[in-house]
């Protein structure tokens, strides 16, 4: 994503974007982690740190903003409309202050529960 500024020219890569995304989301309450789903098995793996943006889909938009899913595992027994509503109004605030990009929406899709 390019954003134009004063200065010049800033060019975000995607890896950017997904990283910050992934370190907004796993540090609300109630989430365990990122999540991906095997393509082989079909079954949801719980994402390290290092590889977290796979569980992170990021579409840029024509306005100049970007759309955000995220695929998350949470603790057993927390609100999920909570969790969600924290999730999506960090990631969105996180993202805009980190980057300057605006945020068009943000959706999160709960993959998973971890007992314990």
């Amino acid at each position: 994503m390019k954003l134009q500024t004063e200065q010049g020219e800033i060019t975000i890569s995607s890896e950017v974007f997904t990283n910050i995304t992934g370190a907004a989301a796993t540090n609300c309450y109630g989430v365990k982690g990122m999540a991906v789903r095997s393509k082989t098995d079909g079954l949801v793996h719980l994402l390290r740190r290092e590889s977290m943006g796979k569980g992170v889909k990021i579409t840029y938009n024509e306005d100049s903003s970007v759309s955000i899913e995220l695929h998350i595992i949470v603790d057993n027994g927390v609100n999920l409309m909570a969790v969600s509503r924290s999730i999506m109004s960090e990631v969105r605030y996180i993202v805009h202050r980190t980057t300057g990009a605006e945020v068009r929406n943000v959706d999160v899709c709960i993959d998973s529960m971890v007992i314990g």
